[in-house]
């Protein structure tokens, strides 16, 4: 029997990849032409001058120095 344990901050971090991965895939399937361009992928990314707010910070794990 496996035992689950609570989410870590690299679960949520592999989430998010996978989420933004498929944004990006559906974003290829979606166009017209042959490969995204570098424009289109920070606007389907919501990043670089696209973006309407700022990209949410993702939690470092590591030794706390302090």
């Amino acid at each position: 029997m496996m035992t689950l344990s609570a989410p870590t901050a690299q679960d949520c971090v592999a989430l998010a990849e996978i989420e933004l991965c498929g944004e990006l895939m559906i974003a290829a399937a979606d166009a017209c032409e042959d490969r995204l361009s570098s424009d289109r992928i920070d606007e389907v990314l919501n990043v670089g001058a696209y973006a309407a707010e700022p990209a949410p910070t993702i939690p470092r794990q590591g030794r706390h120095r302090g």
